[in-house]
């Protein structure tokens, strides 16, 4: 179902979300702050409104302390209202101190009057108006009182002018706010569609890729660099590949290849006799070498996927290095002489897997051999001694004919196998790469020691156990 479902692209995502939710905050913000300006404005009316009962109070006394109704009382109101910017809906009643009516603007009857104001004449009677009222004072005593009527909605009335600033302000903050995120999410939004081109570009086999990596920003540089990386290593990995596959499918087919010429000989009679009992030895040491490169190919796949599993035993170094040595030479011809031990005298034990050391010493006698220089003899030396740092170092020496400058550096790779062996052996050059994994499995290394003038010498370094 998810595959069904439309995708969007992160820009129209992002901006279309960051513009609801900042469309819906502003003008929650815009309401909580006119309902806010509403109140203020009807708390600053009100004070307004107060000063001005106050003021007709106190020109309601005259010069002798008696209430005085001035005749242009009506036109101090009205000149008020104007100069504090008073709406129409506002009453002005006076009353004396029985609560009989004396004034009113606009004028009133005293039956009007009580039904506007309350039973105690000091506020309105209606919900939808507010009253201000000023005592009248005279000589001490109270002449009356003002009382200033103004509507609730009139005090909470803000101009269409300030109604329409208050809304463009609140447009513009929602349009630059949606920009912002817009810019945000298109430039971040470019490298990603960029990495996801080049990324549709890898599915489909091509990894020469360029990327802008450029970026200011740290984590989208990161990303373009380490995605750039990537590519060109999948590159590397396909072109081994290739190289590795080609190379292993002609290794594999010669010795087939081989196998089958010799047995449809005999089988078919070419040969007879003596002669085809030497094609069928010829056939069995073909199929030997071919068993061999196929073990060779499927341990070292199984090592690098961590399916063999590695012991970590006690084991006395000595001992086993001599049964290792006295087997393998078993199988040997006579021109390997016998190989010199160099063992200490004390006890010397390892921590590691004895069959898994014991392959990574016949590998490399055995490349020893096939070193060997033509119509000379083998000397093998094989040296154990104590190393720095709580480790054992076990070095496999000859005379062989040596290791080339320019392969030094290339003995441990995965199917290397240098110009001389090519030409007279058959393998898959997997035998020092297999025993490194497993010497790095075991705690330890195996490198290839400092050059000599002729043969070669290989270091294996095991750890020592307490």
């Amino acid at each position: 179902m998810d595959n069904l479902k439309k995708r969007t692209s992160i820009l129209f995502y992002w901006t279309v979300r960051y513009l609801l939710i900042i469309s819906i905050g502003l003008l929650l913000t815009a309401l909580v702050t006119f309902w806010w300006i509403q109140q203020e404005a009807m708390n600053n009316r009100m004070q307004t409104t107060g000063l001005l009962a106050q003021e007709i109070a106190d020109r309601s006394v005259g010069t002798d302390g008696n209430m005085n109704i001035s005749p242009t009382l009506s036109k101090l109101v009205e000149d008020r209202k104007r100069f504090f910017k008073l709406t129409v809906e506002m009453c002005v009643i006076i009353t004396d101190k029985e609560g009989q009516l004396l004034f009113s603007e606009p004028p009133l009857s005293d039956e009007a009057m009580r039904h506007k104001l309350n039973d105690t004449l000091n506020d309105s009677r209606s919900p939808e108006f507010k009253a201000a009222v000023a005592q009248i004072q005279g000589d001490g005593e109270a002449l009356g009182q003002v009382i200033v009527l103004q509507s609730k909605r009139s005090l909470r009335h803000i101009p269409k002018e300030e109604i329409t600033f208050f809304l463009i302000l609140v447009v513009f903050l929602i349009i630059l706010s949606w920009l912002t995120i817009y810019l945000l999410s298109s430039k971040l939004a470019k490298p990603i569609q960029n990495v996801a081109a080049a990324a549709a570009q890898i599915s489909g086999g091509q990894y020469n890729i360029v990327l802008e990596t450029g970026a200011k920003e740290r984590e989208i540089h990161e990303l373009l660099m380490s995605f750039q990386e990537m590519a060109g290593k999948l590159q590397q990995f396909e072109q081994s590949r290739a190289v590795m596959l080609a190379g292993v499918s002609h290794e594999l087919k010669t010795p087939v290849t081989s196998i089958k010429g010799l047995v449809h000989a005999v089988r078919e009679g070419v040969v007879e006799g003596e002669e085809a009992g030497e094609f069928l030895d010829i056939a069995l040491l073909e199929a030997s070498r071919l068993q061999r490169m196929v073990a060779d190919l499927l341990d070292y796949n199984a090592l690098t996927a961590g399916i063999v599993a590695v012991r970590h035993d006690r084991l006395d170094a000595v001992p086993l290095l001599e049964e290792i040595i006295y087997q393998w030479k078993l199988t040997q011809s006579a021109d390997v002489n016998e190989p010199l031990l160099h063992m200490p005298e004390k006890s010397l034990f390892l921590r590691g897997d004895p069959l898994r050391i014991q392959q990574i010493i016949v590998n490399l006698l055995n490349n020893s051999v096939q070193a060997k220089k033509p119509g000379s003899s083998l000397q093998l030396t094989i040296s154990l001694l104590l190393a720095p740092a709580g480790h054992a170092e076990i070095t496999v020496a000859d005379n062989g004919t040596g290791i080339t400058p320019d392969n030094r550096d290339k003995v441990f790779e995965a199917f290397f196998r240098s110009n001389d062996k090519q030409s007279t052996l058959r393998g898959l050059g997997l035998g020092l790469t297999f025993s490194r994994l497993l010497a790095e499995a075991m705690g330890g290394t195996l490198v290839l020691g400092s050059g000599h003038e002729q043969g070669c010498r290989f270091v294996l370094t095991l750890p020592v156990a307490p």
